[in-house]
């Protein structure tokens, strides 16, 4: 792979413009779909194999024409202080908002008169009117939405306070401001890394670019693959922070080349052919991982893999192509200003005297490092490490620990409007049925009765009602049934929110009655609504966690022994993955669900933590842990193989792929940390999850308890079985063959046969090729 890489990388390198051209050419047509297409306003989904979902499969059949899955808005009126909503004034203008939403739009399926419905609350303060439409929230047209925004101004103006609540109003999220600084830090990153304003901004310039496609590419197939609102947004937070990261290693070897006097497409070349070896095996982990997501079976989340997962393979494949190009525009300054006059410096002593070989200039520098350069600060911590392993360990896995322990009181569930900003209208129509008429209110539950089984459905709807009122709800609407007599729908009120735990024990009391009922009567009881539909979808992502969880893990350990040729090196990896997940689970748990810290990152509204959220940060984290992995302890393999001790070649791995590693890290924290200041609950929970659990991973497992256990391991950590040895390929994510076959000849390199002199005599190749 990495001989390949580098022919790749010396040929974009010299059809520079060529490449060039062609992704400017993909983002400009991307861009032309995404601008020609209607974008998703909401997220459908459909959760087989649940009874919520029988349930509306079994009302689409038995009630045509209802719309079980359409989108519902609640208008919410509250009376002026003193008032009721009954009085003569305010009645009236209700009465005539009603019937402005009957004939406001043809999507609209049916309209309850709250007066007629019942829908007053009991000291008459507040009314709501409900309106249920034909076609689901993705599908409602502008002017739908713009009249159901308009009909409460009139009312408004009368003093009665008017909110509206429901998915009809759900609109594209957005993640303000915030999301701009994680990329202004990732710029100050970078210029701090390299000081080099042209090489800080090729890693930002590409990876918006990767992004720019694969955004675009989403948004104009949102509503043909039936794509969520969210997609594009998690899939433009994974493909920035990951594209930043894969042009850093790429320009950073790159850099590295040049100064050890190698020609620019040389470098280039075995930039692309050595950390582009590793890019390309981070980037395949991060893809196996979300398109694994489909082994979760749920649609949505399904998609949503996909769609990030595309967006990482283009960041990867634009490392590949369109850096090297790009570097080839930037010439020299794509160097710090120091280094820019070292080399002319060095360059105006060789026009005057002799020429010196590239060779002999690398071991001059390596000379000079070794004899009076003062230590980075990778080095000093490696050896901080080495002399403390035992300390450094414990106190890793420790901290962790306790930061994990409120992962222990993980409850999952679905966001409800009660999690949205005070300020939106959503939220404040929440809150005004809460008071109104309970929190049930917001998230009432739909029985249904399929009574086809059944000798008397009438009288089996009627044994469900009386047990669903011993169960302890706040209401029962007498059952509904359709034309043929045979299915019944049953509202229930419940007296919590939505997303507390006594509803779901309701939704689950619900069903335990249903089998009695069907034993005794012969007809099947079903729960389903949105409220139900959340319990199921969580209770799903909870029982596939496990599996998913040990997928992942295993994928993880069978890929490292490839890369490493260790058994205890994956093993290592794999475990110290699992703390730092578990560890973020833990502060999410403690800011979302406990509070802590919650008016820091805008939480207004504490509650379950979102279903998605482990599987999903699993799968994203599993790839940046990798990520992270490769590019420390390929270089410390390196050093071990070509002899030096396992503490020296820990130390080694950190000199190269420290300080490197440590910019990744803060670029992709400052990325998903932008993402916290969304909107939406689901994209602040998922931007604080990754940035929490990349600090970590990188700081605390990559950086401390890995070399921490590889020095308590020493020799044993590179231990593989002989048979084992020979029967795993050998996947060169270390480029040892490119090494080999740049050493042996300057043939093999092409037409810069003067530029593979450095590595002639096999020392500077060997110690310096494989670098990340």
């Amino acid at each position: 792979m990495a001989t390949f890489l580098y022919k790749l990388g010396r040929l974009t390198f010299r059809r520079r413009r060529f490449v060039a051209l062609i992704w400017v050419a993909l983002l400009a047509l991307a861009g032309f779909g995404a601008a020609s297409a209607s974008t998703a306003t909401s997220s459908s989904f459909s959760i087989p194999g649940t009874e919520a979902q029988r349930a509306f499969d079994l009302l689409e059949q038995r009630f045509p024409g209802a719309s079980a899955d359409g989108a519902t808005a609640r208008v919410v009126f509250k009376a002026p202080e003193g008032e009721k909503v009954t009085d003569a004034e305010n009645k009236g203008e209700i009465t005539g908002i009603v019937k402005e939403l009957r004939s406001g739009s043809d999507q609209v399926a049916q309209v309850a008169d709250p007066f007629e419905a019942q829908a007053v609350s009991q000291d008459g303060s507040t009314a709501y009117i409900s309106v249920s439409y034909k076609v689901n929230s993705m599908e409602l047209t502008d002017d739908t939405r713009g009249a159901l925004e308009e009909v409460g101004k009139d009312a408004q103006s009368s003093g009665m306070k008017v909110e509206i609540g429901g998915d009809a109003l759900q609109v594209m999220p957005h993640t303000g401001t915030a999301e701009i600084i994680g990329v202004a830090i990732a710029a100050v990153v970078l210029v701090i890394t390299f000081g080099s304003l042209i090489a800080a901004g090729l890693p930002l310039v590409t990876a918006l670019i990767g992004v720019g496609i694969g955004v675009s590419l989403i948004t104009a197939l949102a509503n043909v693959l039936d794509l969520g609102s969210t997609t594009p947004i998690l899939a433009s937070m994974i493909g920035l922070a990951v594209g930043i990261d894969y042009a850093l290693f790429i320009v950073s070897r790159y850099r590295a080349e040049l100064a050890d006097g190698r020609e620019r497409e040389e470098a280039a070349g075995r930039a692309v052919g050595t950390a582009g070896s590793a890019v390309v095996f981070a980037g395949l982990t991060v893809v196996i991982a979300l398109v694994g997501l489909a082994v979760v079976n749920i649609p949505m989340l399904t998609k949503m893999g996909f769609a990030a997962a595309g967006t990482v393979a283009i960041a990867v494949v634009i490392a590949l192509t369109l850096v090297p190009a790009l570097l080839g525009f930037a010439g020299k300054r794509v160097m710090g200003r120091k280094a820019r006059k070292g080399a002319e410096a060095a360059e105006s002593t060789d026009a005057k005297g002799a020429k010196t070989p590239s060779l002999d200039k690398a071991e001059a520098k390596d000379t000079a490092k070794a004899k009076g350069a003062k230590p980075n600060m990778g080095t000093r911590w490696a050896r901080f490490v080495l002399r403390r392993p035992v300390w450094v360990m414990l106190v890793g896995i420790l901290g962790l620990g306790v930061i994990a322990v409120p992962a222990a009181s993980l409850e999952m569930g679905l966001p409800d409007d009660g999690a949205q900003p005070k300020s939106t209208t959503q939220r404040q129509a929440y809150d005004m049925l809460s008071d109104g008429f309970g929190p049930g209110f917001n998230g009432p539950l739909m029985v249904v009765m399929d009574g086809k089984g059944s000798s008397a459905p009438k009288a089996a709807a009627e044994r469900v009602s009386k047990e669903i009122e011993s169960i302890g709800v706040v209401a029962v609407t007498p059952a509904q049934f359709n034309k043929a007599g045979d299915t019944a729908m049953i509202t229930v009120i419940p007296k919590d929110r939505p997303s507390s735990h006594a509803t779901e024990e309701v939704v689950h009391d619900i069903r335990d009655a249903g089998e009695d009922i069907k034993a005794d009567t012969g007809a099947e009881v079903l729960v389903t609504g949105a409220t139900a539909m959340n319990i199921d979808f969580s209770q799903k992502m909870n029982d596939a966690l496990m599996p998913y969880l040990a997928l992942v893990v295993g994928l993880a350990f069978l890929l490292l022994m490839l890369v490493f040729r260790s058994i205890l090196v994956p093993l290592k990896a794999a475990l110290g993955f699992l703390l730092s997940v578990i560890a973020a689970l833990g502060a999410v748990v403690a800011v979302f669900q406990w509070g802590w810290l919650g008016s820091l990152f805008g939480v207004e509204q504490t509650g379950p933590i979102m279903s998605m959220m482990p599987i999903f940060m699993v799968g994203v984290v599993f790839g940046l842990a990798m990520d992270y992995e490769v590019f420390l302890v390929t270089r410390m393999r390196e050093a071990y193989v070509h002899g030096e001790s396992p503490g020296q070649a820990i130390v080694t791995g950190f000199q190269h792929g420290a300080r490197v590693v440590t910019a990744a890290a803060v670029i992709m924290m400052a990325v998903f940390a932008g993402f916290i200041g969304s909107s939406e609950q689901m994209v602040k929970m998922i931007g604080f999850s990754l940035a929490v659990a990349v600090l970590f991973d990188a700081f605390v497992v990559r950086m401390a308890i890995v070399p921490a256990v590889l020095a308590l391991l020493g020799r044993k950590a590179w231990w593989l079985p002989r048979w084992l040895d020979r029967a795993l390929p050998n996947v060169d994510v270390e480029g040892e063959k490119l090494q080999k076959q740049l050493t042996e000849g300057p043939a093999a390199s092409g037409s810069d046969s003067g530029s593979d002199s450095d590595g002639g005599d096999g020392h500077g190749g060997e110690r310096e090729l494989v670098r990340v």
